[in-house]
């Protein structure tokens, strides 16, 4: 494995951080005191973690200075692990479908609706950027629409099986990646006309990947949200659900391609095209809500 592409993988190394008391404790907190209170607990917290996770800090140093255009200061830094810390703590209440807790406001539903109507499956393509947990459980225990997931588990475990304990029917809709069966099974969902969210901007141990430029420099995106789109000739929406402070969320919907299409000949440079237009979109959103960035290890090449 080459130099970059050693790079672009680390994220998947990087030791988990949570420890089941650790978690047992917040999520004891938040069901039996209040969130108001569980949110107290993030400031000493967030500020543990800005003192002692150095490559997190020194990653997000280099983030928010890109996306902000100048050096950011400590504080910048510290409200960057809070609104992440605030997300966590969120997911607790999502997944147990206590939406009354939450402002939740839905942009260009429309287009969501149209393709549910349709009858036919699509690919719905997010981000580590803000929470996919709010457009998550929205779809399974609010029933507003059929909705699978591919998702890998093997990394931080102990939160993975803490959340999925709060509620073991959205467990059940996670189509694990790089088995036998994960195609013939996104297959099988598609046809049966569900929505498959899958996350663009992390690239697994073994996957293909893209060069595309993100926020002035060129960084490693996977290619196979482009090549599962293409093998299943599924309609592209991308999503980006944004936690804007407090209790409110905004998920953006946007229509990405009917079809993706890729020409034998120049396989792979419409692959390019196709994550980069992804990635400018990523950007924008970037731009929009700067401290909702959850990928905290070295992403640029």
């Amino acid at each position: 494995m080459s130099a970059k592409a050693l790079h672009s993988h680390r994220w998947a190394d990087l030791p988990e951080r949570g420890t089941p008391i650790l978690l047992r404790l917040i999520g004891w907190i938040a069901l039996h005191i209040g969130r108001s209170a569980a949110r107290l607990l993030l400031y000493p917290i967030t500020l543990y973690f800005l003192i002692s996770a150095h490559p997190a800090r020194r990653v997000s140093y280099e983030y928010l200075k890109r996306v902000r255009g100048r050096p950011p200061y400590w504080w910048h830094i510290f409200r960057h692990f809070h609104c992440f810390a605030a997300t966590i703590l969120d997911r607790v209440y999502l997944l147990r479908g206590e939406f009354e807790h939450f402002d939740v406001t839905l942009h260009q539903k429309e287009i969501l609706h149209r393709q549910i109507e349709s009858g036919k499956g699509c690919l719905l393509l997010g981000s580590h950027l803000g929470s996919f947990e709010v457009l998550r459980t929205l779809g399974v225990t609010q029933q507003d629409f059929p909705l699978k997931v591919l998702m890998d588990i093997a990394h931080n475990e102990n939160i993975t099986r803490f959340l999925d304990a709060l509620n073991q029917e959205i467990s059940s809709t996670v189509i694990v990646p790089d088995r036998p069966d994960t195609l013939l099974r996104v297959k099988e969902s598609l046809d049966a006309g569900f929505l498959i969210g899958m996350l663009g901007d992390r690239v697994s141990s073994d996957g293909k990947t893209t060069q595309c430029q993100f926020l002035g420099a060129s960084a490693s995106f996977p290619a196979g949200p482009i090549l599962l789109a293409a093998i299943m000739r599924c309609p592209v929406i991308l999503f980006f659900g944004l936690y804007r402070g407090a209790n409110r969320y905004e998920i953006h919907f946007e229509h990405f391609a009917e079809q993706v299409i890729l020409n034998r000949d120049r396989r792979a440079e419409e692959i390019q095209h196709w994550m980069q237009r992804y990635v400018e979109r990523l950007e924008y959103y970037a731009r929009l809500a700067p401290y909702n960035w959850f990928n905290f290890y070295p992403f640029w090449d």
